[in-house]
């Protein structure tokens, strides 16, 4: 009977040991679960806004000018600004790679997003032209406006309109940034220069202020991004991306 007795004692011991290593194990597992959702790599490439930002609030900037009218709508169904081009597009990459991205005759649609970018320089709007990234391409006008047509190949990121579409359609998923469009466009961006414009760059990311340096800006799906230069400076312009973009 004492034998006995000692076996189930033991028996309990074990049991109590192991609910107790369960326990533990599962406060390790929810602990490495947390850490690994919030550290700064934990998100899939492209797959969303990265975290930690460096966004401000809107307010930091003091009075801004409304928005002005939005323009005829292109082909995409967003609107065209009523006004000149930036820059053109003859600077821009003729084929070869740039910033590990290549030029390739076929769409490469396994990576598939659209973000938009608006600029003002002194308070005017300026168009982003169409064909950006697509070389040898020619602005045709159609009912709806300009339409890149032609081109050797193209760029993982580029332009069909001048509407600030920038269509990011890559092989591999990954975050590509603003400063490598403006890189296949051949046009300098940093926190001094805006294309030929220079002076102090401020960078709207979705309605917030985006501190760091805008050649940094992800191009995430549906980003809206806004480059200013000179005063005044105008408020966030707000799209609605239609049905597949």
């Amino acid at each position: 009977m004492r034998a006995e007795q000692a076996r189930r004692a033991r028996r309990r011991r074990l049991l109590a040991g192991a609910g107790t290593a369960v326990a533990v194990a599962a406060i390790v597992a929810v602990v490495a679960l947390a850490l690994v959702r919030g550290s700064p790599g934990s998100r899939a490439a492209g797959s969303g806004v990265p975290p930690r930002l460096p966004l401000s609030p809107l307010s930091a900037l003091g009075p801004l000018r409304s928005p002005p009218p939005p323009g005829s709508d292109s082909f995409e169904g967003v609107p065209i600004p009523a006004a000149p081009a930036l820059a053109g597009t003859a600077a821009g990459a003729s084929g070869g790679t740039v910033d590990h991205i290549s030029c390739q005759t076929s769409e490469q649609l396994l990576f598939h997003i659209h973000a938009h970018l608006t600029i003002f320089v002194n308070g005017q709007a300026r168009q982003v032209p169409a064909g950006i990234g697509i070389p040898g391409s020619r602005a045709q006008d159609t009912a709806q406006g300009p339409v890149a047509a032609g081109g050797r190949c193209l760029y993982w990121l580029h332009t069909h309109a001048p509407d600030g579409i920038i269509h990011i359609e890559s092989p591999v998923r990954r975050t590509y940034t603003l400063g490598e469009f403006f890189d296949e466009w051949g046009q300098p961006l940093g926190p001094g220069v805006l294309g030929p414009v220079k002076g102090l760059v401020v960078a709207l990311y979705d309605g917030k202020v985006y501190r760091g340096n805008p050649r940094d800006i992800p191009l995430t799906a549906h980003a809206q991004i806004q480059l200013e230069v000179g005063a005044p400076l105008v408020a966030p312009v707000r799209i609605t991306f239609p049905p597949g973009l």
